[in-house]
C-alpha cells in the first residue's frame, strides 16, 4: 500500500466573491468533500499539505493584506499541517513542496481545491512532468464562469469539465471523492 500526499489548493476564503472571478461558480459543495479528504488523511496519518494563493495584486480578495487571504476554517491546517505559500498557479515553482514531497518518499499526489482552471490544472501538470502520480478530484474542485476570447460566455461547469477533460489520462487520473474514499488499494 502506497501512500499519497493529499495537496489542498487555494481553498481561501476570497474565493467567495464571486464577482471577481467570473460571477458564478460550479460544485457548491467542493469544500464539503475537500473536508471530507482531509478527514480521512487525517485519521491515517498520511501527509497534508495545504497550499496558500498570495496573489500580487492589491485589488484581488487573496492578497496577504486582505481577510480573504484566509483558508477556510473548514479545511483550515492544523499546527503539524504544512502550509506551502505561492504567488502563481503552480504549487511547485518557488516553494519547497517538491524538497517536501522528496523527503517523504512520496510519489502519489491527491489533489483538490479551486480553482480546477488554475491552480489545480497548474500543479497537476506540473506534478505529472515532475514525474508523480496524480489523482485530481473532480467534484473536490469548483471553477468560475469565464469570458472568450470573441466575448463568448462560458460557464463554470463548461470550464470544470472542460478543464478535467484536458488533465484527464494525459496529467491525472480524475475521480470522485467516493471512489477514491472506498478506492480498495488504500
Amino acid at each position: 500500500m502506497t501512500k499519497s500526499a493529499l495537496i489542498l489548493i487555494d481553498i481561501q476564503d476570497g474565493l467567495d466573491t464571486l464577482d471577481f472571478y467570473g460571477g458564478a461558480r460550479n460544485n457548491p459543495d467542493a469544500e464539503t468533500n475537500c473536508q471530507r479528504i482531509l478527514e480521512w488523511y487525517r485519521e491515517r496519518n498520511w501527509p497534508i499539505f495545504h497550499v496558500k494563493h498570495n496573489s500580487t495584486n492589491t485589488d484581488s480578495p487573496l492578497h496577504p493584506s486582505k481577510p480573504g487571504n484566509r483558508i477556510k476554517s473548514v479545511v483550515a491546517p492544523r499546527q503539524a499541517e504544512p502550509v506551502i505559500e505561492k504567488c502563481v498557479n503552480s504549487a511547485f515553482v518557488d516553494t519547497d513542496l517538491q524538497d517536501q514531497l522528496d523527503k517523504l518518499q512520496i510519489k502519489e499526489l491527491v489533489i483538490v481545491g479551486l480553482t480546477t482552471e488554475h491552480c489545480v490544472s497548474t500543479t497537476a501538470r506540473m506534478a505529472a512532468n515532475l514525474g508523480y502520480r496524480v489523482q485530481v478530484v473532480s467534484d473536490a474542485t469548483a471553477a468560475f464562469n469565464k469570458v472568450g476570447i470573441r466575448g463568448e460566455q462560458y460557464d463554470a461547469d463548461t470550464i470544470h469539465l472542460t478543464t478535467l477533460a484536458t488533465l484527464k489520462g494525459e496529467f491525472a487520473e480524475i475521480i470522485d471523492t467516493q471512489s477514491l474514499l472506498e478506492d480498495i488499494r488504500r
